[in-house]
Parts: C-alpha cells; sequence; structure tokens
C-alpha cells in the first residue's frame, strides 16, 4: 500500500469524561491506533483538542466559560498536562512526539506558513508524530482586530484542514462524539446517519445546528472543515472516535461515519490564498475590474474604488464590489500605496511610485475566485 499521510483530529468531547476530566484510556487508544498506522507506513499528524478541559481539571477551580483569561489561563495549564500524558502514551511504542501550537497569524503569515510546512515535513520523515493544537493562550477570537480583518480559523476542526491543505494531506478524519453527520438531530426518532456527502449544499449546512458541550466545533463546525478540505482535494470522515479501533477501520477501507467525496485539488498557493490566510483587508472594484477578474484578468490600479483596513504586500486581501466579496488575492502593494494609486492608470503609478513597480496591483496567479 502507497505512503498516505493523514490528519487525525480529535475533539475535547472525544477525550473527555462526563465529568469533565482528560479520559486517558481513550487517550492511550488514540496513540496506540496512530502508532500502529504509523509503523504500517503511513504518516500521521495529530491535532488534539482539550487543553482547556484538562487545565480546568488541574486547576480544581469553578470553569468561567465567558471569561477569556480564565479560558487562557487554562490553556495554559492544560497544554503540559495533555503533552505529558500523550508523550508517555507514544514512548510506549518507542516514538517520539513534538508539540506545535498555531495561531491564525502563523498561517496568514507567507513566510510563517512555509516554515510550519517545512517543520512538520522534517518531524514526519524522521519518525516523529506532531501533536498540533490551537494556541489559546494567545489565539482569542474576543480580540478584534483592524478594520477589514477576517480570522482564517476559530477551532480545531479548521485548524485540522488547514492543516491537511498546508501539508497536502491525503485524507482528514475528524473524530468526535457522534457518529457522524445526521438528517437531523441524533437525538431525535427517525434521524439517520449520511454515509456519504458528494457535494456539500447551502440545504445541507442550512439544515444543521448545535454546539458541542465542552468543545467549541459543533456540527457545523465540521462541516465547514469538510468544505474547507474538500474543496481543496482532501477527502474527510467524521466518525465516533470512541468505536474500537476506528483509525484501523478508516484506514482499512470499512465505510465507517460521513464520508466526504474531495473535489478537484487545489494548486498549494491557491489552497492557502482561499483558506489557509487571514484575509487582512478588502479591495473595492468597479464592475468593467470584476467582469475581467472573473474572466481570468488580473486586477490594475485603474479598476480599484476603494481600499479598507491595513495590509502588506503578500497579505491576503478581499475582492469586492459594491455588493459582496467575489475573490481574494495578494497584492503587489500595500493598503498605503493602493490608496495613492487606487484609479489610476499604469503610467501614473509609475509616476507615482516608480517605474521598477509591476503593473498589476494583484497579478491572476494570486487571485483565487470565491464566486464562479
Amino acid at each position: 500500500m502507497p505512503q498516505r499521510l493523514i490528519v487525525v483530529k480529535v475533539g475535547t468531547n472525544g477525550i473527555t469524561t462526563s465529568e469533565g476530566k482528560l479520559d486517558q484510556t481513550e487517550m492511550q487508544s488514540l496513540a496506540d491506533q496512530i502508532a500502529t498506522a504509523t509503523k504500517q507506513g503511513d504518516k500521521i499528524v495529530f491535532v488534539t483538542s482539550g487543553a482547556v478541559a484538562a487545565g480546568i481539571a488541574e486547576l480544581e477551580i469553578p470553569p468561567k466559560p465567558k471569561d477569556v483569561a480564565f479560558q487562557q489561563v487554562a490553556a495554559a495549564t492544560g497544554q503540559s498536562v495533555l503533552m505529558t500524558l500523550y508523550r508517555e502514551f507514544f514512548k510506549k511504542h518507542n516514538l517520539k512526539v513534538a508539540q506545535i501550537l498555531l495561531t491564525a497569524e502563523d498561517l496568514s503569515n507567507r513566510t510563517s506558513y512555509v516554515h510550519t510546512c517545512d517543520v512538520l515535513s522534517l518531524l514526519l520523515k524522521i519518525g516523529v508524530v506532531p501533536i498540533i493544537n490551537e494556541n489559546d493562550v494567545t489565539s482569542v477570537d474576543e480580540l478584534m482586530h483592524a478594520e477589514g480583518y477576517k480570522t482564517n480559523f476559530s477551532d480545531n476542526d479548521i485548524l485540522s484542514v488547514l492543516v491537511a491543505g498546508a501539508v497536502g494531506a491525503d485524507l482528514v478524519i475528524i473524530l468526535s462524539d457522534v457518529e457522524g453527520l445526521y438528517t437531523a438531530d441524533p437525538s431525535e426518532p427517525g434521524a439517520e446517519l449520511i454515509k456519504a456527502v458528494d457535494t456539500i449544499t447551502n440545504e445541507l449546512k442550512e439544515s444543521l445546528k448545535g454546539k458541542s458541550k465542552r468543545g467549541r466545533g459543533g456540527i457545523q463546525s465540521k462541516l465547514k472543515a469538510a468544505e474547507i478540505a474538500t474543496q481543496c482535494g482532501i477527502p474527510v470522515i467524521i466518525a465516533n472516535s470512541r468505536h474500537p479501533n476506528i483509525i484501523a477501520k478508516i484506514l482499512s477501507g470499512k465505510e465507517v461515519g460521513t464520508y466526504f467525496k474531495p473535489q478537484s485539488r487545489m494548486p498549494a498557493m491557491k489552497r492557502w490564498i482561499a483558506y489557509g490566510a487571514a484575509v487582512k483587508g478588502t479591495i473595492y472594484v468597479n464592475n468593467g475590474a470584476k467582469k475581467a477578474i472573473l474572466e481570468d484578468s488580473s486586477l490594475l490600479p485603474v479598476g480599484i474604488t476603494k481600499v479598507v483596513g491595513t495590509f502588506n504586500e503578500g497579505d491576503v486581501v478581499s475582492l469586492s464590489d459594491e455588493n459582496a466579496e467575489f475573490a481574494k488575492g495578494t497584492p503587489n502593494f500595500s493598503s498605503t500605496q493602493l490608496n495613492i494609486i487606487k484609479g489610476l492608470q499604469v503610467s501614473d503609478v509609475h509616476n507615482k511610485l516608480g517605474s521598477d513597480k509591476p503593473k498589476e496591483a494583484i497579478e491572476r496567479r494570486n487571485i483565487h475566485l470565491t464566486e464562479e
């Protein structure tokens, strides 16, 4: 069997007890399964939640779900607990682990993004299991960003598929306390497991509601994660982590959980623009520029009507008409420079900023269409 690169993500509910404490039996089981797959030749990147729950149990104080500082303290305390346990569980199989804590900015900065990919590749090459978690101590949704900034992930479901896109994974396995995607709330009579999803439609997304009790990601988050991965050309399986040998069953091809069919494989740079990076601002364009972009042309300064936000050359920005975003891209100019040259012809741009500057505000190869 050819070597596969697989991202396995487990949620808080998958590795905690009903009292909210870490379930070491389940953690050991996951480590055993990942170790077996690794020894059989697969490469596994493990994304785990549970730091906040581990920290709350370690601190032995009542949880304060709406207190950001408390969540950060719990995460900081729980990370060491979580990694200590995983280290011991993998050590039984003579496997070493490495902790990687990521923030939205780590994936938004192209240099950091590439270095993260390089580190993950080297860890896998030398036989170390990368264990990834969001850096909750510094990555907080409640901390507002500048105008025009839109974050790229808000929980580990989304983080797992962004990592999968970064490393070019062959499969993402999202493990939780549910069997998969259902036609209705699993607690309702008549709810049926959906075994396969060919295309994630708006109707399917709108039909799902609900959040998990201790983790941030509910089924809506998992569906969004599956949408991102499949759009990048990576299949996804959502399954129940507590089924015996669930990872082995999935990797052997047995039908479990819900399988999401991948779409066409997206080039690496387009994956990063589309999903990997946070959006740092918005460039508004006129109808002529929008039409040209939708027809696979570059964006010229003459087509820009307004610039919102503060961003640098190479950051990811939204491209929008007066109604809504229709694309994303990485500009050749900063927001300050674009405010100087917006609406100008190329010759005037060179007069303002110098003849060595590119004529395109954004080159077509660095544009990803979000509206066909």
